[in-house]
């Protein structure tokens, strides 16, 4: 089958080739829980040009060269003799961390910190590719409706950013604020989610035009330019207060500090973007009483939850496809900020 491989790290992202189209062995079931699915559509994630910089390189243990793509959807295409709730031809949407269900994170629901996970496109081979092999525990059954391409980004752009929306909504009461910093194919998903789970007002920043008239055209009534007064444009917005909420979907080049400036006193700021350092006094801490929570992924329970209202048409995706073999094209216009929503490969 054809996989799109990363056979050296580019630290420069000079490029123009990044990952290599090859001709690799299709994968076989080997336990009893095992399916493959037949990839339908890989989203194309910032954290794959983080991989292809070498940010990840010492964070995760994997041998070159290897399959990029942590965010696959398809129709299961074969089973192990074990499995009991799917069946060929089922469209699925896949978890991107293959777990063990038995540790304690496990057991408490906290999967995506399980002890003895592997996550395919990071340390294993993963969906850049026309198969996949995972586990039973990894689908998710599609609502009647959905094609897989059109929600493959869900598996983990949609589940992050569903995962920090629901958390920062428990913090977020009638009349709160809340901010999203980066509109692009995390943060259209969070502002639909933070929507459906809070009364919160909203505001969107971003330094693109492209996102922000996304972000008008999913409705959102309040958008600021990032720039050098967007913490008084947001400031003003709240009453001087600053939000009750941030949610930081950059987390670099002088977001994080933006985030923490326009958090009010007693607030939250999310950290779901990353690249950047967080430095902040401790006094400042104490003295303003503001939390700073980290996000990872999400839950098995959270991409049911968000495939739910995916299939009530009340999160809805901008895609934009390339086929397998446009992989490297997909990479510079993700880079380049050419890309409105999220990118998805087709084999």
């Amino acid at each position: 089958m054809r996989a799109a491989r990363l056979h050296q790290y580019d630290p420069e992202f000079r490029g123009p080739d990044y990952l290599s189209l090859d001709e690799v062995p299709e994968p076989t079931i080997r336990e009893a829980d095992d399916v493959i699915v037949r990839i339908d559509g890989a989203g194309l994630c910032r954290t794959d040009l983080h991989i292809i910089e070498g940010i990840w390189r010492g964070k995760v243990s994997v041998e070159l060269p290897y399959t990029l793509g942590h965010e696959n959807a398809g129709f299961v295409e074969e089973i192990g003799p074990g499995v009991r709730g799917f069946r060929p031809g089922d469209p699925v949407i896949v978890h991107p961390l293959i777990t063990d269900g038995v540790c304690p994170a496990c057991r408490r629901g906290n999967d995506m910190h399980c002890e003895n996970s592997r996550f395919p496109g990071l340390n294993c081979d993963g969906g850049f590719a026309e198969y996949l092999l995972t586990k039973e525990r990894n689908l998710v059954r599609l609502p009647d409706g959905l094609q897989p391409r059109a929600v493959a980004p869900h598996a983990d752009a949609g589940l992050t950013a569903y995962h920090a929306a629901k958390r920062a909504a428990r913090v977020l009461e009638p009349g709160a604020w809340a901010v999203l910093i980066g509109f692009g194919g995390l943060g259209h998903i969070a502002f639909q989610v933070l929507r459906n789970l809070s009364p919160a007002r909203i505001i969107v920043v971003d330094r693109s035009e492209l996102a922000l008239s996304l972000a008008r055209e999913l409705g959102a009534e309040h958008v600021v330019q990032a720039g050098p007064e967007t913490v008084a444009e947001v400031r003003r917005l709240t009453g001087g207060k600053g939000a009750e909420a941030v949610l930081d979907f950059v987390g670099e080049g002088g977001a994080i500090e933006q985030g923490l400036a326009m958090t009010r006193r007693a607030g939250t700021y999310f950290v779901i973007g990353y690249g950047g350092t967080v430095q902040v006094p401790a006094i400042d801490l104490i003295a303003e009483e503001k939390s700073i929570v980290g996000n990872l992924v999400g839950t098995y329970a959270d991409l049911l939850e968000l495939m739910t209202l995916a299939g009530e048409g009340k999160v809805r995706l901008a895609v934009a496809y390339y086929p397998l073999e446009q992989i490297n094209q997909a990479i510079r216009d993700l880079h380049e900020g050419k890309v409105k929503g999220r990118a998805v490969l087709v084999p």
